[in-house]
């Protein structure tokens, strides 16, 4: 071959991958829905999608459940506390991990009738990985009916009402039995529940046990400070919850439901309703609600969604996997 022919065969070639390119039969249908933990890939929450832990496997939140203030931020920090301490403010159901540079992480949670007794400083003396749970011996003293079966313990793992990770409050050098922790209950995060003491998406507790050390300084807010530092409306967000069973065997196999996204926690900063959540509102009017679900006008404490399911459980035990803890 001479030197002159080079070009047109060269010209030839990519001509012929161009060709070859253009004939290739795509790999997959371009509107093909990829399902994720039965989450359409392109709608998971960033931070919030499927991650394995320690052998575990947790699913992706749920987006319904993370619109507003309701999910992960990092964000101007407007509080009074120093860089290196963690900031609980019970009635905006926020954590705050204060970082230098006038920043901080912020995670909603929910508190549950445990957590709201809290106040003042502790510090963070023990920190576990998926771990298990026992009643204190007060709540076997006082409530042997309720918490007497479970008295050898709850194992860690994906069933356990502490979630993946729980952090231990101390005061004194003395376990207060304050924790933070994980939970099962996403539809709780953002308001006050009937058990528990403060609990956090799954996803949210992995990220802050990665950030802290052991000897974190924690500090409660009052209602006058949450209402100066966030506002009313904040100060206000999220309704107070009745008990949610989640059975075990359901959550070890996946088929767990949880409950109805509660919209008056997901709010912007101003209170006002995400175009987002309005147009949950109306796609939960149908039949994806549990059937019988009730959408009712928001007016002083009404919640906007109530579950019929919540009737049913009075006189229930409302212990389950979902909602033990302390």
């Amino acid at each position: 071959m001479t030197l002159a022919a080079l070009p047109r065969l060269i010209a030839a070639l990519s001509l012929a991958l161009v060709v070859a390119a253009c004939a290739r039969v795509p790999d997959s249908n371009p509107d093909e829905v990829v399902l994720i933990g039965g989450i359409p890939a392109d709608r998971i929450v960033a931070g919030y999608g499927l991650l394995e832990d320690e052998g575990y496997t947790l699913p992706p939140v749920p987006p319904d459940y993370l619109h507003g203030v309701n999910r992960r931020s990092l964000v101007p920090y407007k509080g009074d506390q120093s860089p290196g301490t963690i900031e609980i403010d019970p009635h905006a159901k926020f954590l705050y991990w204060i970082m230098e540079g006038g920043l901080a992480m912020r995670y909603p949670i929910a508190i549950g009738r445990e957590g709201r007794s809290l106040s003042g400083a502790a510090t963070i003396n023990r920190m576990e990985t998926w771990p298990g749970w026992t009643p204190t011996a007060n709540m076997l003293r006082n409530e042997p009916e309720i918490y007497g079966d479970f008295a050898g313990g709850v194992p860690g793992g994906l069933t356990s009402p502490l979630g993946a990770r729980a952090l231990y409050l101390y005061r004194g050098g003395r376990d207060t039995f304050y924790r933070i922790h994980g939970t099962n209950d996403i539809g709780s995060i953002g308001n006050a529940g009937s058990a528990g003491c403060i609990r956090m998406f799954n996803h949210d507790v992995i990220d802050l046990f990665n950030r802290v050390p052991l000897g974190t300084p924690m500090v409660v807010r009052s209602y006058a400070e949450s209402v100066r530092i966030e506002g009313e409306p904040l100060a206000n967000r999220g309704i107070e919850l009745p008990p949610f069973y989640i059975s075990p065997e359901d959550l070890e196999a996946g088929l767990g439901t949880q409950r109805p996204p509660v919209p008056e926690a997901m709010i912007n900063p101003d209170g006002s309703l995400p175009p987002e959540v309005l147009a949950l509102i109306g796609q939960y009017e149908g039949e994806e609600f549990p059937e019988g679900t009730v959408l009712v006008p928001e007016a002083d404490d009404t919640p906007l969604l109530t579950d019929p399911r919540d009737a049913a459980l009075q006189g229930v035990d409302p212990l389950s996997s979902a909602t033990l803890g302390g």
